[in-house]
């Protein structure tokens, strides 16, 4: 054989070594492409962004911990994209190219990473997707039903300012544009909405990123006045940290009542003060764990079918496997069922010294 013969096939048999053949979701046929010297998998974990708390508080941990527990010799390469797409896109090549044999990734924005997840797919690594769906050929979701939370938060904003006869005016502060999900929970919000409230301003929130809500609600307040509306939805306990800092630098008196979602310490005691209406529990062990199983099991080339009981739809494909949780709204009179009971928070943990009053009254103190 000639030189440039045998080089051929030296680059061939590279190749070879980096394929794997995907099933319809849910398998894959693996080759023997990124695995450490220990003979263990590696398992990329991409979260978005460091201005949401659960993500380095929770997620990560919870994730980490799970795959560690389904595969000892495993090998977990974490990234976090500090809210800037390029720098998500570039981790997830950088992952690619350092051989993860699967990706969990929580995208910036959903379809700005949808090149990166077709990328991953075209070199064999299927793609789990967390929290936020990705557009993109997905392999599985690990989530919940943001239409269902979308509801949920606009019920208990409702339930929160009471049954009068006129309609109650409502400030939406919604997610991130481009973001499947903030547009999921709006529906949801707004189907509750329809005949029962009217909306008189809305507003995007770029990035998810709080100090943006905080903008947009000195903006409502100058534009509405400060008892030119009696609530305000928030898409989630991030944003609603930026609402209710901006409320009280404005010295709007009575605060007109907030949601959220995620059920962030900082919200549950915004809860138990009286400063935010409603938030959503979702287990993020029970998401953090499906993922995790999820992307060990793709590895692997086994089945997730045990896991993946639902299906939901992107921009790309109507039958992506999924985990989807079930949510729970979090109000004053049920914190201690919810949160407490459920080991989510202690009382130690909620009760700080600014608190204590508030506890007593929700019945989390004597």
């Amino acid at each position: 054989m000639t030189r440039s013969g045998r080089s051929r096939g030296l680059v061939a048999a590279l190749v070879a070594s980096l394929v794997v053949v995907f099933a319809p979701h849910g398998t894959a046929a693996v080759a023997h492409r990124g695995t450490p010297a220990g003979g263990g998998l590696t398992i990329g974990v991409l979260l978005p962004d460091t201005h949401t708390p659960r993500w380095t508080r929770s997620d990560k941990p919870l994730i980490e911990q799970r795959i560690r527990q389904l595969c000892r010799t495993c090998t977990v390469r974490y990234a976090n994209a500090s809210g800037d797409v390029a720098i998500q896109q570039s981790q997830v090549n950088s992952m690619i190219a350092n051989g993860v044999r699967a990706l969990i990734l929580a995208p910036v924005e959903s379809r700005a990473l949808a090149p990166s997840v077709r990328q991953a797919r075209q070199s064999g690594v299927p793609v789990v997707s967390y929290d936020r769906l990705a557009d993109g050929p997905l392999s599985a979701y690990s989530g919940y039903d943001s239409v269902a939370i979308g509801r949920l938060q606009a019920q208990g904003l409702l339930a929160s300012l009471g049954h009068g006869a006129r309609q109650p005016r409502i400030v939406m502060m919604n997610g991130e544009p481009t973001d499947p999900n903030a547009k999921a929970l709006r529906k949801g919000a707004l189907s509750v909405f329809q005949g029962k409230a009217r909306i008189v301003a809305s507003y995007n929130t770029t990035g998810w990123i709080p100090q943006n809500a905080f903008t947009n609600t000195l903006a409502a307040v100058a534009k509405l006045g400060p008892h030119g509306f009696d609530g305000v939805y928030s898409a989630n306990d991030g944003l609603a940290t930026g609402i209710v800092t901006a409320l009280k630098a404005e010295d709007v008196r009575p605060q007109p009542p907030v949601t959220g979602q995620d059920a962030d310490l900082a919200a549950v005691r915004r809860v138990v003060g009286g400063e935010q209406a409603v938030t959503v529990h979702k287990s993020f062990s029970a998401e953090a764990d499906a993922a995790a199983g999820m992307a060990v099991a793709l590895a692997r080339g086994t089945s997730i079918d045990a896991i993946a009981k639902q299906r939901i739809s992107n921009g790309t494909d109507k039958d992506i496997p999924a985990y989807l949780g079930t949510p729970v709204a979090v109000n004053r009179s049920n914190v201690k069922q919810t949160i407490v009971d459920a080991g989510v928070y202690t009382v130690q943990q909620i009760c700080t010294p600014t608190y204590l009053s508030a506890c007593r009254d929700a019945g989390l103190t004597g």
